[in-house]
């Protein structure tokens, strides 16, 4: 198995685990405030990653990052367009159950492979096409409402561009790991940091100027708000490491095994049930992982 593809697997696992604590936490937490916790409380697990790869040398390599323009540019952009996407996507989950809230925002993944020919060159072959595709194909048969129900249009919008804040979340910052010049653990993991610690920054600013309840309310869910930064960490070294080694979109793609994750945790802790079109977007999903895995 390749590298990338290890670490993309287990992000998902990571992602599905934490956007289902994140839920609890949007009970009594705002989407911001919600948002602001993935990253505050990721931080030091993403530091101790670092100190562990660089042999307590972190210093020098983030020293060298923040000298590099290119890597400085990108980054900023990238940690700008998370906050973003994150806040889009805690604010779709709440408007259908939480396997299908998350069903829109997977359109990254096509947006991901076009963004990424047109803005970088980062070309697929056919086979790669063909595959985010299907993957995509499955995320929508999952979405489409039932008979007593309908597609709610500001849901469908949030779930899109919170999809397109990832994608291009995605794409810059590969741009900015690659910048380095670094081995490729090395590079994403500075990458995560520096990012993580500006979105700290200006989350905690926002909440401070707009929302300084929240800090309150935060307080009261600690061990939650621990769990979720864990698991956002752990899913972000996942990102960043495969995203570094592997065009984006073919990431995001296989990254869709996700949404077998999010509907194990949908049955098994939230008791929804799981309709025979779910399992239909299982089996697109499984289709896709396949063809992604011959194409490259």
């Amino acid at each position: 198995m390749s590298t990338w593809v290890a670490f993309t697997v287990f992000a998902a696992l990571m992602q599905a685990v934490r956007t289902a604590g994140q839920k609890q936490l949007t009970s009594s937490l705002s989407p911001m405030a919600a948002t602001l916790v993935r990253y505050v409380f990721g931080l030091p697990f993403a530091i101790i990653y670092l100190l562990l790869l660089t042999n307590l040398d972190a210093v020098s390599y983030i020293s060298q990052a923040v000298t590099n323009t290119r890597f400085i540019v990108y980054a900023l952009m990238a940690g700008i367009a998370q906050i973003l996407a994150t806040y889009l996507l805690v604010k779709a989950v709440n408007f259908r159950n939480f396997t299908v809230g998350t069903s829109f925002a997977k359109t990254e993944a096509i947006q991901t492979a076009v963004f990424g020919t047109v803005l970088f060159s980062s070309t697929l072959n056919t086979l790669g096409w063909l595959a985010v595709a299907v993957g995509v194909l499955g995320i929508f048969i999952v979405s489409i409402p039932t008979k007593s129900g309908r597609w709610e249009p500001m849901n469908v919008l949030l779930g899109t561009l919170s999809g397109t804040a990832f994608s291009l979340t995605s794409l810059w910052l590969r741009e900015a790991s690659l910048s380095l010049g670094l081995p490729v653990l090395n590079s994403a993991a500075v990458t995560l940091v520096f990012m993580v610690a500006t979105q700290s920054f200006m989350c905690v600013v926002y909440l401070a100027i707009r929302e300084r309840a929240q800090f309150s309310a935060i307080h009261q869910r600690l061990r939650l708000s621990w769990f979720v930064g864990l698991t956002s960490a752990l899913g972000s070294i996942g990102w960043f490491t495969a995203m570094t080694a592997q065009n984006p979109a073919l990431v995001k793609s296989l990254g869709q095994m996700e949404f077998i994750f999010t509907l194990l945790i949908t049955t098994l802790f939230f008791k929804e049930k799981v309709t025979g079109r779910e399992l239909i977007g299982v089996l697109a999903i499984i289709a896709s992982v396949v063809l992604i895995l011959k194409a490259t």
